[in-house]
């Protein structure tokens, strides 16, 4: 079974998440922003990942460090669930239609972080979620998981289309780098021998 539940408290936040990488895409997130909740149910629905988020952070002040812990704490589920990585297919990548946006994902689980992030969301906020930690979510995200993500937004207008297809993308790009083939179930999928 890879699946993991974790906890993390810091200063400024409280995070509980529970992730089963072989589920059926269901989710429950509660992070105490609606915006950043759809995005974690779309990535858990796309990605046909088991997902529960719930998070209790100094939003008196804004989203930042919900937005970012919550990155971090999914990239460490991600790494623990995968384990030693063997039989997994380690790449994945997704063009994401969304509307007039469309996104491309791709990801390497290389044990090695990069975040690739060119794109450009016309306005400042959806809602009342700073539209800038968008990319500091992925950033945690990578750091804490050692992924290799590239995001290239090819087209859109919409704020709110651009990102969902950035997270939707992502989460079938991490469905297929973190599927078991069975052609090698006991291998490493490295010429190094670990990643």
């Amino acid at each position: 079974m890879r699946n993991i539940e974790i906890t993390r408290n810091t200063a400024e936040t409280q995070i509980g998440l529970a992730l089963n990488l072989d589920g059926s895409g269901k989710y429950q997130n509660d992070t105490g922003c609606g915006f950043l909740d759809h995005m974690l149910d779309l990535f858990s629905r796309h990605g046909r990942f088991d997902l529960a988020v719930t998070c209790k952070g100094d939003t008196e002040v804004d989203f930042h460090h919900t937005a970012e812990d919550i990155g971090i704490v999914l990239g460490d589920a991600f790494a623990r669930a995968l384990g030693d990585k063997k039989g997994i297919n380690r790449y994945g990548s997704f063009l994401l239609p969304m509307d007039e946006a469309l996104v491309l994902c791709a990801v390497d689980i290389s044990g090695r972080a990069c975040l690739s992030y060119e794109a450009s969301i016309p306005s400042q906020k959806v809602g009342d979620f700073d539209t800038e930690l968008v990319k500091e979510f992925f950033l945690a995200f990578t750091r804490s998981l050692g992924l290799t993500l590239h995001i290239r937004q090819l087209a859109g207008e919409n704020s709110h289309h651009i990102i969902e297809a950035m997270f939707k993308g992502l989460g079938r790009a991490m469905a297929q780098a973190a599927a078991i083939d069975p052609r090698y179930a006991d291998e490493i999928p490295s010429t190094k021998g670990v990643l």
